[in-house]
């Protein structure tokens, strides 16, 4: 045993992450309802004194690869100057999608747009005037922030490791700043944090995913849908992840994210067909224009002086803020993995605009069609589901025969379990990346490990919510926030270091630059004159030249250019 440790991990960040987690598993078991109490006091804190470092942080983290795109290290490929991408661009954008959204984007694509519209932070719920910015809340949770928090992890780990020749690991973006020490235990202590992130971050979309596939199966089959279930229903789905694991990313996580694309593809444009179509381009824009217009204002709110607002932020804006800093080495690292050979211009322009884009349609076609159902009938049943129920009771209310309801719920709820096995398989290929040392194709006995973990996380997390008498979503938010606030630091840091190490580039951009395209231009422009008239143009120019320089001299006056 301590042979293969030596050989196949690196050894303290794996004996400690593994006893750390086994340590959580078992508290959990044993005192349940203390484990929500805990996470729920320390939840509390970080969001009472901790407030200004997410929304400051995050917004800084968008600004950051903003600048890292437009300038000149965007030409820099992440790998050799000679690479070329691993992946082609639909499989690329299919694995990033599925990996950075995941299960949450269809549990809170209708609930989140209503919530946000019967209650908003400030003004008069349930109005008309409440519905844009219902969709401007939702879309700032959804858009350009947490993905330019995964590409900050994403780029660094990259560039570090591929061009650099550093492990893949998250230590690596520091190296410029602490050298050697990558090796010892501040980088190991580092990785360790991204390990920690990374499955309580998991489980809470594994748990989210248990709650909405329970819900399906109420809705279809009457089955009630109890915390019993959605444990049961985690272990089982886990089970899925289980054979994507030893198929490994090519036949497994490619494959199913290919699948669960098209399908999620399909069910949208069902929805987009029956849900009044031209209305929902018109919300689009609209929608798209009210979020880049008041994103400098929403991305530096904190409500000052408003309490329930303040409560509002804590529960939505602090959790995502929370839940994606916790995936980011997850996410970060995976696309990382799948990005080897493209420039850092495509790579940031590819992984924040792309799937921004891409969230923003799919929020729209359920939000909006879901908020004009509110408007037409405040009583609509919308407004009483859950969260895990609301995309099954919209398409309830879509003017199609039972028997196509009941297929596309059912497609909904293949599409929870598809984002479920993709976001595990992924999540076990990464933090056994983390606790190998950064070896990319790490042994699928460990990647096993770390796939059952994870599920098992998520099972205790939900019990403990369940049995503390809150609601179980509490325990799975607590957690993100929890596990984000470390690793929120980490990234600033980790922001110095690609900076620094993109400046030694200085000299390798500066005796690459290309000629300006116009000297080929003109070029060709000359040659596609004739060759008579070419000659012709340049004898006149010359008489012409050499008569004005011997006026110029007869006069003795200085050349007039």
């Amino acid at each position: 045993m301590v042979q293969y440790l030596k050989t196949h991990t690196n050894p303290p960040v794996f004996v400690i992450s593994a006893l750390v987690t086994l340590a959580f598993v078992l508290w959990g078991v044993l005192a349940p309802a203390n484990v929500a109490t805990v996470a729920g006091a320390v939840n509390s804190f970080i969001t009472t004194n901790f407030e200004w470092l997410y929304i400051i942080a995050a917004s800084f983290f968008l600004i950051f690869v903003l600048l890292i795109m437009i300038s000149r290290y965007g030409t820099i490929r992440l790998g050799p100057p000679d690479s070329t991408p691993e992946y082609g661009n639909t499989a690329w954008f299919a694995m990033l999608f599925t990996a950075g959204m995941g299960i949450g984007l269809v549990y809170y694509a209708v609930s989140e747009p209503v919530t946000h519209f019967l209650n908003p932070p400030v003004g008069e719920g349930g109005t008309r005037e409440a519905v844009p910015q219902a969709m401007n809340l939702t879309f700032f949770h959804w858009g350009l922030h947490p993905w330019a928090i995964y590409i900050v992890l994403g780029l660094a780990l990259g560039y570090f490791a591929f061009r650099k020749g550093l492990p893949l690991r998250p230590a690596a973006a520091l190296y410029p700043l602490i050298g050697d020490r990558l090796y010892g235990w501040l980088g190991n202590t580092i990785d360790i944090l991204a390990v920690f992130g990374t499955l309580f971050g998991l489980a809470t979309s594994l748990g989210l995913g248990g709650q909405q596939v329970g819900a399906g199966l109420e809705a279809l089959f009457g089955i009630p849908n109890t915390t019993f279930l959605q444990i049961v229903l985690i272990l089982a789905i886990t089970s899925i992840a289980v054979v994507s694991v030893m198929l490994g990313i090519d036949k497994g996580i490619r494959n199913l994210s290919l699948i669960n694309l098209w399908l999620a593809l399909a069910l949208m444009v069902f929805v987009f067909g029956f849900a009044s179509s031209r209305d929902l381009l018109n919300a689009l824009a609209a929608n798209i224009g009210t979020y880049l217009q008041n994103l400098p204002v929403t991305s530096f709110e904190t409500y000052p002086g408003n309490n329930a607002a303040q409560e509002w932020q804590a529960s939505w804006t602090l959790f995502y803020w929370g839940w994606w800093i916790s995936w980011s080495p997850f996410v970060g690292m995976f696309i990382a993995r799948i990005s080897y050979g493209r420039t850092i211009r495509s790579f940031i322009a590819g992984a924040l605009f792309a799937p921004v884009g891409a969230s923003m349609v799919w929020l729209t076609v359920f939000g909006d069609a879901a908020l004009r159902s509110l408007l037409r009938n405040p009583d609509n049943p919308l407004a009483e589901a859950g969260a895990e129920t609301a995309m099954f009771s919209l398409l309830q209310q879509l003017p199609i025969p039972q028997a196509l309801t009941v297929l596309s719920s059912v497609v909904v709820i293949v599409v929870v379990v598809l984002f479920f096995a993709t976001s595990s398989d992924s999540g076990s290929l990464v933090v056994d990346i983390l606790t190998n040392g950064g070896d990319p194709h790490p042994r699928w006995q460990q990647r096993l490990f770390w796939a059952v973990l994870e599920g098992v996380i998520a099972a205790i997390l939900l019990a403990a919510g369940a049995v503390s008498g809150a609601d179980a979503l509490s325990a799975l938010q607590a957690a993100s926030i929890v596990a984000g606030l470390p690793f929120c630091i980490v990234l600033l840091v980790m922001c110095i270091g690609i900076w620094r190490g993109l400046a030694s580039e200085r000299g390798v951009l500066a005796g690459t630059r290309e000629p300006s395209p116009l000297v080929a231009m003109r070029a060709e422009t000359m040659r596609s004159r004739g060759s008579s008239s070419t000659r012709t143009d340049v004898a006149e120019r010359e008489a012409e030249t050499g008569s004005t320089e011997s006026a110029e001299e007869d006069t003795g006056s200085p050349p007039q250019r």
